[in-house]
């Protein structure tokens, strides 16, 4: 199953919603949210800086990683950020394919 890294930042209202839920009751809403997708949560953590949680999931595919990210996005509780998490053996893969290309100028 695809793995993906969910990258969160609260507004100020999911700040006031944090403060009033707590972090452990939050998590166990992302991993019931990751669930109804047929998904898994791996971890989860709160995290100082420009990004307030850091979220590595199984999600069966990138449609359900997009239909997560709009959803929780269109709250505007959250900003979210998606990248696809990829396994040595995928590079292995990649790089052994065959890429017809031309860079720029060349």
């Amino acid at each position: 199953m695809p793995k993906y890294l969910v990258q969160a930042s609260y507004t100020v209202d999911g700040l006031k919603g944090l403060f009033n839920e707590g972090g452990s009751s939050r998590r166990e809403v992302v991993a019931s949210m990751l669930d109804s997708l047929g998904g898994r949560l791996e971890s989860m953590y709160f995290a100082f800086g420009e990004e307030d949680v850091y979220v590595v999931a199984d999600l069966p595919s990138n449609v359900s990683a997009a239909a997560l990210g709009l959803t929780v996005t269109a709250t505007g509780a959250v900003r979210t950020k998606t990248v696809v998490l990829l396994t040595p053996e995928e590079i292995d893969e990649a790089t052994g394919q065959k890429v017809q290309y031309r860079a720029p100028g060349a």
